[in-house]
């Protein structure tokens, strides 16, 4: 998921299997409780909504014994490499504010902003798609629409004028804020998806902390026994069962 629009579109899908009755989808958690009619739905048909709804799920029995998938990586290198190639555009591109009387070539601005519109931006390109195929829009669509409108102009002009249009026109070429949005939303992108990766792991490893057996005394002799087999009214102690697995 992306942006709120995902949610919306993920509780719609939801609630249209038969039998469900109530349904929460989180963004940062990227996770959903769905509340069923007994017997009505499975999760195997909760799974096929959201994969008919360009989304990909699984059980949570499955997702809480899994280790945190670092997704950030990708993202990190799509951002740098943007920005790297931005960053030139936007200076090349506004020196006559510090009283610099040159501007960078419209060549040289399609050949840096190209890799940042078709290489960097491709994963705003695939979610969008799946937008429209599910008749909805979202923010990868705007992101899209907005700088694929910015490079095909300025190619345009470039292109169509000739000279007319060339270096004398560059003032009116947009390849430098096309790329200059992809770093950005990128750039976003990355320190969240970094946070919520951080977040999980953090959590995963706290949640390895819980004991896992407790003695508990039964017919006046201590036994140790897993967690999950305590009954109402036993006396446990969970921290002597980490102490002794500690020792052991």
């Amino acid at each position: 998921m992306t942006c709120a629009t995902c949610v919306a579109r993920l509780e719609k899908a939801l609630r249209a299997v038969p039998g469900v009755s109530t349904v929460g989808v989180n963004l940062a958690s990227e996770s959903a409780q769905v509340e069923l009619v007994s017997g009505a739905a499975t999760v195997r048909d909760l799974i096929q909504a959201v994969t008919a709804a360009g989304y990909g799920a699984t059980a949570t029995s499955d997702a809480a014994t899994a280790t945190p998938v670092d997704r950030t990586r990708g993202l990190r290198r799509d951002a740098l490499l943007a920005l790297v190639l931005a960053l030139p555009l936007l200076v090349g591109t506004h020196l006559s504010l510090f009283g610099i009387a040159w501007s960078m070539p419209a060549w040289l601005q399609w050949l840096l902003a190209t890799p940042v519109q078709f290489w960097c931006a491709r994963r705003f390109y695939i979610a969008a798609a799946r937008a429209v195929r599910a008749g909805t829009g979202n923010m990868d669509l705007l992101v899209s629409l907005g700088t694929l409108a910015a490079y095909g102009l300025s190619l345009y002009l470039w292109l169509e004028g000739g000279e007319e249009h060339g270096a004398t026109h560059a003032p009116h070429l947009y390849f430098e804020a096309a790329a200059v949005v992809i770093a950005l939303v990128l750039l976003g992108k990355w320190l969240e998806a970094r946070a919520k990766f951080q977040t999980s792991e953090a959590i995963r490893l706290l949640a390895a902390l819980r004991p896992t057996v407790a003695n508990v005394l039964r017919d006046g002799h201590t036994v140790e026994v897993p967690v999950e087999e305590l009954r109402l009214g036993d006396i446990a102690s969970c921290a002597a069962a980490t102490a002794s697995r500690s020792t052991a």
